[in-house]
């Protein structure tokens, strides 16, 4: 065979191939979120996705926006790779608990550092409306919690939930961003955590054709 012809068919098996960043937002790397990254990455590899993962817990960066917007801050190696992978990806897959409503300080930190104007997004001049530079992706949403799923959404109206799908990613143009929540994990029994595993990989294994 031409080694053209066969190049180009190696491309496009590559091209074909879904890929997956897995961010995981639980500062502890024994949580129960570390492990439900596990078995998401089992699944989405299962069914031939390429995912790489990024750990929060293990960068090197500091999680504060000293200036806001007035003024640069130079990122740090690890967030500069964050961005190329956020790039790369064509599906963003983000794990964490649920903590006073909302996500874990690491993970807010995490946001502001890397979804810059000009990166995510950017105001358009002497305009309230902005153009969103992260199109083409979609994400998943896997989100631990104490309280039943229900009773987060009817009594509190979902505050982490709408931050992350609404404020963050749709605002940067991710579309469709679709959540799990995982629910009653303080009181489930190891049964009812195997299930979630379980459920997760599965997850995985679809979201990875």
């Amino acid at each position: 065979m031409n080694r053209l012809i066969l190049t180009g068919i190696i491309q496009n098996l590559l091209d074909a191939v879904k890929k997956i960043l897995l961010i995981e937002g639980h500062p502890n790397p024994d949580s129960f979120c570390a492990a439900l990254a596990r078995a998401y990455r089992l699944g989405a590899e299962n069914a031939g996705a390429e995912v790489r993962t990024l750990p929060l817990r293990d960068l090197d960066f500091d999680p504060h926006l000293s200036f806001g917007y007035q003024k640069r801050k130079e990122l740090e190696p690890d967030l500069e790779k964050a961005q190329t992978w956020i790039q790369w990806a064509e599906h963003l897959v983000w794990v964490y608990p649920t903590w006073w409503g909302v996500y874990p300080a690491l993970m807010k930190g995490f946001i502001d550092r890397t979804f810059l104007p000009g990166f995510a997004f950017k105001y358009r001049e002497n305009s309230p409306w902005w153009d969103s530079f992260l199109k083409g992706k979609s994400a998943r949403l896997i989100v631990t919690m104490d309280a039943p799923a229900w009773f987060f959404r009817w009594v509190y109206g979902r505050p982490g939930h709408n931050a992350m799908k609404k404020l963050t990613l749709e605002f940067c143009g991710v579309r469709p961003v679709r959540i799990t929540s995982v629910d009653n994990v303080r009181l489930a029994k190891n049964t009812q955590h195997q299930k979630w595993l379980e459920k997760v990989q599965a997850l995985g294994q679809k979201e990875g054709t």
